[in-house]
Protein backbone atom coordinates (compact mmCIF):
# COMPACT_ATOMS: atom_id res chain seq x y z
CA UNK A 1 0.00 0.00 0.00
CA UNK A 2 1.46 3.36 -0.97
CA UNK A 3 1.50 6.44 1.23
CA UNK A 4 -1.10 9.15 0.62
CA UNK A 5 -0.05 11.99 -1.61
CA UNK A 6 -0.44 15.59 -0.52
CA UNK A 7 -0.54 17.70 -3.69
CA UNK A 8 -2.37 21.01 -3.01
CA UNK A 9 -1.89 20.84 0.77
CA UNK A 10 0.31 22.99 2.99
CA UNK A 11 3.38 21.93 4.90
CA UNK A 12 3.80 24.15 7.95
CA UNK A 13 7.21 23.95 9.61
CA UNK A 14 7.09 22.87 13.24
CA UNK A 15 8.89 25.15 15.72
CA UNK A 16 11.81 22.68 15.76
CA UNK A 17 12.63 23.38 12.10
CA UNK A 18 15.33 26.02 11.82
CA UNK A 19 17.13 27.81 9.05
CA UNK A 20 16.56 30.77 6.80
CA UNK A 21 14.59 28.88 4.15
CA UNK A 22 12.44 26.46 6.15
CA UNK A 23 12.27 27.97 9.65
CA UNK A 24 8.60 28.98 10.22
CA UNK A 25 7.88 28.31 6.56
CA UNK A 26 4.60 27.49 4.86
CA UNK A 27 5.05 25.37 1.74
CA UNK A 28 2.37 24.76 -0.87
CA UNK A 29 2.84 21.30 -2.37
CA UNK A 30 2.53 21.64 -6.13
CA UNK A 31 3.18 17.98 -6.84
CA UNK A 32 3.60 14.82 -4.75
CA UNK A 33 3.81 11.23 -5.92
CA UNK A 34 5.92 8.04 -5.52
CA UNK A 35 8.91 9.78 -7.09
CA UNK A 36 9.01 12.75 -4.72
CA UNK A 37 7.47 16.15 -4.10
CA UNK A 38 7.87 19.75 -5.18
CA UNK A 39 6.48 22.89 -3.64
CA UNK A 40 7.11 26.56 -3.01
CA UNK A 41 7.68 28.40 0.26
CA UNK A 42 4.88 30.98 0.40
CA UNK A 43 6.06 33.26 3.17
CA UNK A 44 9.66 34.27 2.43
CA UNK A 45 9.69 37.53 0.44
CA UNK A 46 13.04 38.71 -0.84
CA UNK A 47 14.21 42.31 -1.19
CA UNK A 48 14.47 42.07 -4.99
CA UNK A 49 11.62 43.83 -6.82
CA UNK A 50 10.01 41.78 -9.59
CA UNK A 51 10.71 44.55 -12.11
CA UNK A 52 14.48 44.19 -11.58
CA UNK A 53 14.39 40.56 -12.70
CA UNK A 54 11.28 40.19 -14.87
CA UNK A 55 10.27 43.60 -16.26
CA UNK A 56 6.60 43.81 -17.16
CA UNK A 57 5.39 41.33 -14.56
CA UNK A 58 5.45 43.82 -11.63
CA UNK A 59 2.03 45.17 -12.65
CA UNK A 60 0.57 41.65 -12.62
CA UNK A 61 1.94 40.23 -9.35
CA UNK A 62 0.03 40.35 -6.11
CA UNK A 63 1.47 42.81 -3.56
CA UNK A 64 4.12 42.96 -2.32
CA UNK A 65 5.70 43.20 -5.81
CA UNK A 66 8.91 41.37 -4.87
CA UNK A 67 10.37 37.97 -5.63
CA UNK A 68 9.82 35.23 -3.07
CA UNK A 69 12.30 32.56 -2.04
CA UNK A 70 10.48 29.45 -3.24
CA UNK A 71 13.05 27.08 -1.80
CA UNK A 72 16.67 26.05 -1.98
CA UNK A 73 16.48 24.20 -5.34
CA UNK A 74 17.23 26.00 -8.63
CA UNK A 75 17.34 29.47 -7.07
CA UNK A 76 18.55 31.04 -10.31
CA UNK A 77 15.29 30.12 -12.05
CA UNK A 78 11.89 31.75 -11.59
CA UNK A 79 8.49 30.12 -11.24
CA UNK A 80 5.23 32.04 -11.67
CA UNK A 81 2.39 30.71 -9.50
CA UNK A 82 -1.05 31.99 -10.46
CA UNK A 83 -4.69 31.60 -9.64
CA UNK A 84 -7.17 31.46 -12.48
CA UNK A 85 -10.77 32.10 -11.46
CA UNK A 86 -13.62 29.93 -12.64
CA UNK A 87 -13.69 26.56 -14.32
CA UNK A 88 -12.87 27.73 -17.84
CA UNK A 89 -10.08 26.11 -19.82
CA UNK A 90 -6.59 27.18 -18.83
CA UNK A 91 -5.57 30.44 -20.50
CA UNK A 92 -2.78 30.52 -23.06
CA UNK A 93 0.54 30.37 -21.20
CA UNK A 94 -0.92 28.82 -18.03
CA UNK A 95 -0.80 25.19 -16.91
CA UNK A 96 -3.36 24.36 -14.19
CA UNK A 97 -1.97 22.18 -11.43
CA UNK A 98 -5.04 21.75 -9.20
CA UNK A 99 -8.19 23.75 -8.57
CA UNK A 100 -7.58 27.35 -9.57
CA UNK A 101 -3.79 27.12 -9.02
CA UNK A 102 -1.45 26.97 -12.00
CA UNK A 103 1.95 27.92 -13.33
CA UNK A 104 2.41 30.69 -15.87
CA UNK A 105 5.05 30.62 -18.57
CA UNK A 106 7.11 33.72 -17.75
CA UNK A 107 8.28 33.92 -21.37
CA UNK A 108 4.73 34.68 -22.53
CA UNK A 109 4.10 38.44 -22.90
CA UNK A 110 2.18 39.74 -19.88
CA UNK A 111 -0.72 41.19 -21.94
CA UNK A 112 -1.54 37.65 -23.12
CA UNK A 113 -2.33 36.39 -19.60
CA UNK A 114 -2.80 39.31 -17.22
CA UNK A 115 -6.57 39.67 -17.74
CA UNK A 116 -7.04 35.95 -16.97
CA UNK A 117 -5.31 35.96 -13.57
CA UNK A 118 -6.76 36.72 -10.16
CA UNK A 119 -3.43 36.43 -8.34
CA UNK A 120 0.23 35.90 -9.12
CA UNK A 121 3.48 35.46 -7.27
CA UNK A 122 6.99 34.86 -8.62
CA UNK A 123 9.34 32.53 -6.78
CA UNK A 124 13.09 32.13 -7.09
CA UNK A 125 13.66 28.41 -6.78
CA UNK A 126 11.49 25.73 -5.23
CA UNK A 127 11.51 23.09 -2.51
CA UNK A 128 12.04 19.50 -3.58
CA UNK A 129 12.08 16.09 -1.93
CA UNK A 130 13.24 12.74 -3.31
CA UNK A 131 11.05 9.63 -3.12
CA UNK A 132 10.13 8.96 0.50
CA UNK A 133 12.03 11.97 1.86
CA UNK A 134 8.99 14.14 2.57
CA UNK A 135 7.09 11.24 4.14
CA UNK A 136 10.07 10.66 6.47
CA UNK A 137 10.22 14.36 7.42
CA UNK A 138 6.47 14.38 8.19
CA UNK A 139 6.79 11.17 10.27
CA UNK A 140 9.78 12.67 12.14
CA UNK A 141 7.64 15.66 13.10
CA UNK A 142 9.27 18.37 10.96
CA UNK A 143 6.02 19.38 9.25
CA UNK A 144 2.37 19.85 10.08
CA UNK A 145 0.23 18.89 7.10
CA UNK A 146 -2.90 21.06 6.74
CA UNK A 147 -5.39 22.12 4.10
CA UNK A 148 -4.63 25.20 2.03
CA UNK A 149 -7.06 28.05 1.47
CA UNK A 150 -7.34 29.76 -1.91
CA UNK A 151 -5.81 33.03 -0.69
CA UNK A 152 -2.77 31.48 1.08
CA UNK A 153 -0.33 31.65 -1.87
CA UNK A 154 -1.21 35.30 -2.57
CA UNK A 155 -1.53 36.78 0.90
CA UNK A 156 -0.70 40.47 1.27
CA UNK A 157 0.95 39.66 4.63
CA UNK A 158 3.33 36.77 3.89
CA UNK A 159 5.31 37.22 7.12
CA UNK A 160 2.15 36.53 9.16
CA UNK A 161 1.11 33.44 7.17
CA UNK A 162 2.74 30.85 9.47
CA UNK A 163 0.76 32.08 12.49
CA UNK A 164 -2.49 32.57 10.55
CA UNK A 165 -2.44 29.08 9.06
CA UNK A 166 -1.81 27.52 12.46
CA UNK A 167 -4.35 29.73 14.23
CA UNK A 168 -7.19 28.63 11.92
CA UNK A 169 -6.69 24.93 12.72
CA UNK A 170 -9.46 23.35 14.80
CA UNK A 171 -7.21 21.27 17.03
CA UNK A 172 -4.18 21.77 19.26
CA UNK A 173 -2.20 23.15 16.32
CA UNK A 174 -3.92 26.49 16.89
CA UNK A 175 -1.91 26.82 20.11
CA UNK A 176 1.39 26.43 18.22
CA UNK A 177 0.71 29.79 16.54
CA UNK A 178 1.72 31.49 19.78
CA UNK A 179 5.01 29.59 20.08
CA UNK A 180 7.75 32.23 20.42
CA UNK A 181 10.36 32.57 17.68
CA UNK A 182 13.05 32.29 20.36
CA UNK A 183 11.78 30.25 23.33
CA UNK A 184 14.87 31.18 25.40
CA UNK A 185 13.50 34.74 25.63
CA UNK A 186 10.42 33.58 27.57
Amino acid sequence: MSAPFHTSRLLVATPSVEGEVFGRSVVLLLHHDDEGAQGVVLNKPLAAPVESVLPGWQKVVTAPPVLFQGGPVSTSSALGLVTVPGDAAEPLGVKRLFGSIGLVDLDVPTPVVEAELAGMRIFAGYAGWDAGQLENEIARGDWYLVDAEVADPFTHDPEGLWRRVLRRQRDNLAFVASYPADPSLN
